[in-house]
């Protein structure tokens, strides 16, 4: 089977990694991402919205490779600068990647939605895939630690390196679902979750009324962001026995999903701590963009079987 719509719930840089694949694996404009807003924030005055511009770099392949976020090539001397002068230069902003937020920030306080911004910024820089944030007003993850109150997630993450130990994760603000997102979930034929972090990547996408609901009456595939007991990138490796207790496994991904999963993607040895569900080991780690394409596709092939 061809799928001819897709869509894939996406955040962080794993899930804008394996976006990339998927967006070549697929034929043009197949493929819709509903992008995580949850971590998205206030910086010098600037609205930030991390993990749309990983993905909107990421496909237009100008982002950073090594880092896995900003951009190619780029300079700190704005950030340099601002420190200099005694400003907050805890999250980093590059010189030419200033120049999205600058441009979102000031169509934002024009009234324009940020659906109509991401849509506007991505087709300037090139990016074939429909790019959907998942809600146009404020969801704002917050990270309830066991020392230190609650953080918000940029706060938790970035300045506080993840390292306040996590007690439990919430969201402050309840918008609908960003126009668009409800109905490309309706008409996909499948419905793809990258390796993202279930916690603070997809869960907000989950939480918006209606999301839950739909996916629960599609195919959906998931690729586990753990490897070997271990996250590939991030807190996740100490976030699952912070909230659940149990060890950070590719079990532990499918349970935390449940019932509406219909497989799951894992590495090469992971598979025996999945039950109740469709498996499919290989290798998942994403080291350049021909493994992304390579993992799309097992992927996509995989999903195939399943619906067929």
């Amino acid at each position: 089977m061809t799928f001819s719509r897709v869509v894939a719930l996406s955040g962080g840089v794993g899930g804008a990694r394996f976006l990339d694949g998927v967006a070549r694996a697929l034929a043009p404009g197949a493929l819709t991402a509903i992008v995580n807003t949850g971590d998205d924030f206030t910086h010098l005055g600037l609205t930030i919205c991390p993990d749309l511009d990983t993905v909107m770099y990421t496909l237009a392949a100008v982002g950073d490779e090594e880092r896995g976020w900003g951009l190619q090539g780029e300079t700190f001397a704005a950030m340099a600068m601002v420190k200099r002068l005694g400003g907050p230069d805890w999250f980093n902003l590059g010189d030419r990647d200033l120049a999205t937020h600058l441009l979102r920030t000031e169509a934002l306080a024009a009234g324009q939605s940020l659906t109509a911004v991401t849509a506007r910024l991505c087709a300037a820089l090139g990016v074939g895939a429909r790019v959907l944030p998942m809600a146009d007003g404020p969801c704002r993850t917050m990270i309830e630690t066991v020392a230190d109150g609650t953080l918000p997630f940029q706060e938790w993450f970035v300045g506080r390196r993840a390292q306040p130990m996590v007690r439990a994760v919430r969201f402050d603000g309840h918008p609908p679902a960003a126009p668009g997102v409800l109905a490309a979930i309706a008409e996909a034929e499948l419905v793809l979750i990258g390796p993202s972090n279930p916690y603070v990547s997809i869960d907000p996408i989950l939480s918006l009324d209606g999301v839950a609901a739909a996916l629960a009456r599609k195919p959906v595939v998931a690729v586990s962001p753990i490897v070997g007991g271990r996250a590939v990138k991030g807190p996740l490796g100490a976030m699952i026995p912070a909230l659940t207790g149990a060890p950070p496994t590719a079990g532990a991904i499918a349970r935390h999903y449940g019932g509406w999963l219909r497989g799951i993607v894992v590495e090469r040895g992971d598979e025996g701590g999945v039950a109740g569900m469709a498996v499919r080991s290989t290798d998942t780690i994403m080291r350049s963009r021909e493994e992304r394409l390579r993992l799309a596709k097992e992927t996509l092939a995989f999903a195939a079987e399943l619906v067929a």
